[in-house]
């Protein structure tokens, strides 16, 4: 219920999209939580049980009262849903990838603006446990350099999503802009690429692997090596060089260790230990009339597509 453009009571929010992360992440927080009621879905092949399922957003939107919905579905189809969400009056929480474009996401964010309405680009990394605790460790040092390792298996985590591969789908970059999202949390000030090869199967439109050259504005040095082909341990590392010794970031963002030694942290790693804050977030924006919309992570993703050297690898098949 809307009073004065202030929404008393838990938020009705519907989702577009019932795929992977919609199902582990999403669906299991929002029917926990205190600040949201899950009332609708929109996907063309999956529903979830209690609540009206529709077969696209425009349905959705049209058949069932809401204050806000948050768009699960691949990137290629981000804009429309987002931008037909706005249209009729609702807030929005973007998963990442924001969209195909750098214009799409910037017409989303002025859409929103000349709305009144809320947009959550919600880059769930920046909300894993030992993130915050990063920042301020990292406060007061003087960082040299960074280097990321972003190293998965795509087979495990993303089983039979083509769409990554298609043009549009962000390949390596889809969980590599993770990676992108806490190293702009972190560190002080703009980030630039300067040189980027990535590695495309023959098969595919987008890269397999990537790696890249960075560096901020005030002089420090990133490399960033992305790979979907890890088989074993998984790797999602950031380590920092500092005046005052080595800081790594691990697993994701839920371990933190300073010169090897592990820093405890009351924020416990559980399923949903990035997507239960990342949610908190979006409800203090919605009632404090704000949007969270950074588009430094995806400059990054652009940046390097446009400058990137493309090396033809062996074809990928699942």
């Amino acid at each position: 219920m809307l009073l004065e453009g202030r929404i008393l009571g838990r938020v009705r929010i519907g989702l577009v999209g019932i795929g992977k992360i919609a199902r582990d992440q999403h669906v299991p927080v929002l029917e926990a939580s205190s600040d949201f009621e899950l009332v609708a879905t929109a996907s063309r092949h999956n529903y979830v049980d209690g609540v009206a399922n529709f077969r696209d957003v425009r349905e959705m939107l049209a058949g069932v009262a809401l204050d806000a919905v948050a768009v699960c579905t691949p990137p290629q189809h981000h804009f429309e849903a987002a931008s037909a969400s706005l249209e009729a009056g609702k807030h929005v929480l973007l998963e990442k990838p924001p969209s195909r474009t750098l214009a799409e996401f910037e017409c989303l964010a002025a859409l929103a603006a000349q709305k009144k309405l809320t947009l959550f680009q919600s880059w769930h990394s920046r909300f894993a446990p030992a993130v915050a605790l990063a920042a301020e460790t990292l406060r007061g040092r003087n960082i040299s350099s960074a280097a990321i390792v972003w190293k998965e298996d795509v087979r495990r985590w993303h089983p039979g999503q083509t769409w990554i591969w298609k043009a549009g789908g962000f390949g390596i970059f889809d969980p590599g802009i993770n990676a992108l999202s806490i190293l702009t949390r972190l560190l002080p000030d703009e980030i630039f690429v300067d040189d980027a090869r990535l590695s495309v199967p023959s098969n595919c439109q987008a890269p397999i692997a990537a790696d890249l050259a960075l560096r901020s504005a005030s002089g420090i040095a990133v490399t960033a090596a992305f790979d979907f082909r890890q088989t074993g341990d998984q790797t999602w590392d950031i380590r920092f060089t500092t005046d005052r010794g080595e800081v790594l970031l691990s697993e994701g963002g839920s371990r933190l260790f300073v010169d090897g030694r592990e820093v405890k942290h009351s924020n416990a790693p559980h399923a949903h230990a990035e997507y239960a804050p990342l949610y908190d977030h979006f409800a203090t924006l919605i009632r404090s009339g704000r949007s969270d919309a950074d588009a430094r992570p995806f400059k990054l993703v652009a940046d390097a597509f446009l400058i990137g050297e493309r090396i033809a690898v062996e074809e990928f098949h699942e």
